[in-house]
């Protein structure tokens, strides 16, 4: 991958990777039983909220850092569209008054399909492994 192609997905990595981060975080802060009562108030097992928070907090440090990122990069993927079609598709693209519309999700969406077809390697703890692995101990 050309450099400049490889600074656009590093960007991309680190900002999805602190997004998600936050969103798990938060997740804890609020109180994940209030996220697991919320779950399944839409119909979802109450346990997700715990995997999703997880998913989000574990998974963003993991993109930040480059660890994982087409694997975490394709649950994001999972994850996002799970959102769209269960949460925000029926207020609609910009949302409906009462709840915010899926354009955000959307974005999030395909920015985690990009990582996860392309992947980044600039500044990542996965190039540094394939490097050793390789037998190269240059970084």
């Amino acid at each position: 991958m050309e450099m400049k192609h490889e600074i656009g997905a590093l960007i991309l990595r680190v900002v999805l990777g602190v997004i998600f981060l936050v969103h798990g975080v938060v997740k804890f802060q609020d109180g994940i039983e209030n996220t697991a009562g919320w779950f399944s108030s839409i119909g979802l097992p109450g346990f997700m909220a715990y995997a999703v928070a997880l998913l989000e907090t574990i998974g963003g440090v993991a993109l930040i850092v480059g660890l994982g990122i087409r694997i975490f990069s394709v649950l994001f993927a999972l994850l996002m569209a799970g959102a769209i079609l269960k949460v925000k598709l029926a207020a609609g693209f910009l949302g409906n008054g009462q709840q915010t519309g899926y354009e955000f999700d959307l974005a999030l969406l395909a920015m985690t399909v990009y990582l996860a077809l392309n992947g980044n390697k600039l500044y990542s703890l996965d190039q540094w492994i394939s490097k050793r692995k390789a037998g190269n101990g240059n970084v």
